[in-house]
């Protein structure tokens, strides 16, 4: 009985080791390529439990498959367009995709991230060259071409990076960005003017707006003088109607041109609230007895004459 259990235990080790040389595990995080006689012969991206020859028949390697971040490159002197030096350091968010290129061209991430530092540094040298020192530094955000030259530069090393070395290339920027001391001088002086010559442009522009606001205002207040003017002669040509009409009256009947002077007087005090004490035969006061007789006033008028 002993020898019996002895010999279970040597067949169920002989088993687990005989699945651990024919059975391999994929995790979710990993990418895996298997070789054959040293020769990549099936890559593996999907987890789970998978198949294959004993060694040194088919060997597995395994790589992390998640983003990693390049940026262990030293800040390193380019020149612009315009021929202004800066100092740039840029990093790369790269994975491995392609996980048998990737083992016959670098072999591991330390060889592949030397690799990709050669690249990003040729490709920020020739980008950097296409472009003005404006386009890095000014005192408009609206002109500043970060993103822009940020993409070129992945685009310039994306495509050689997936085919020769199986890496693609998440995203490229510019970590750092600082200017020789020489430049930096002459860069604020360089944007002093500039805003030197906004501050002139914007005073300008007050000026002229200024003038046309003045010449608009003066322009106004002579067409409302204008129109004040014709009003005013309007009205002085209704008074002067109205006043002829009442010489005419005072002429023709002088007692009911002074009746209805007093008529309008009356209107006048009764309008506002006014006291006024005075006698009930003062005049206009006594149209409030009773409407005078006009006619027998008219004969006495014409007999006094």
């Amino acid at each position: 009985m002993k020898n019996f259990w002895v010999i279970l235990s040597v067949v169920i080790v002989i088993l687990i080791l005989l699945l651990s040389s024919v059975l391999y595990q994929v995790r979710e995080t990993e990418t895996v390529i298997v070789t054959r006689f040293g020769d990549p012969v099936r890559p593996e991206t999907e987890p789970g439990l998978k198949f294959k020859w004993p060694k040194p028949i088919e060997v597995v390697y395994r790589f992390d498959s998640r983003s990693r971040l390049f940026d262990d490159i030293p800040e390193e002197e380019t020149t612009t367009a315009g021929g202004e030096p800066i100092i740039v350091k840029s990093y790369a968010v790269w994975a491995i995709v392609d996980p048998g290129r990737f083992l016959t061209s670098v072999k591991d991430v330390k060889s592949a991230e030397d690799t990709l530092g050669t690249l990003l540094r040729n490709a920020q040298n020739s980008v950097i060259g296409k472009h003005y020192f404006s386009e890095f530094v000014n005192t408009d955000p609206a002109k500043t071409q970060f993103e822009k030259i940020e993409n070129e530069i992945a685009t310039e090393i994306s495509d050689k990076a997936l085919k020769e070395y199986g890496i693609a290339i998440k995203t490229v920027g510019i970590k750092q960005l600082n200017v020789p001391k020489d430049v930096t001088t002459k860069v604020f002086d360089r944007m002093k003017a500039d805003r030197t010559r906004k501050k002139e442009s914007i005073l300008a522009e007050g000026r002229a707006e200024a003038e046309r606001i003045m010449s608009d205002a003066q322009a106004k207040q002579k067409e409302l003088l204008a129109v004040a003017a014709r009003q005013a002669q309007a009205i002085r040509a209704e008074g002067d109607a109205q006043a002829a009409q009442y010489y005419e009256m005072l002429e023709e009947n002088p007692v009911l041109a002074m009746f209805l002077r007093n008529l309008d007087t009356l209107k006048t005090i009764l309008a506002e609230k006014t006291t006024i004490i005075l006698g009930v035969e003062t005049e206009p006061i006594d149209l409030l007895k009773g409407i005078p007789d006009l006619e027998s006033k008219q004969k006495s008028s014409q007999a006094g004459k």
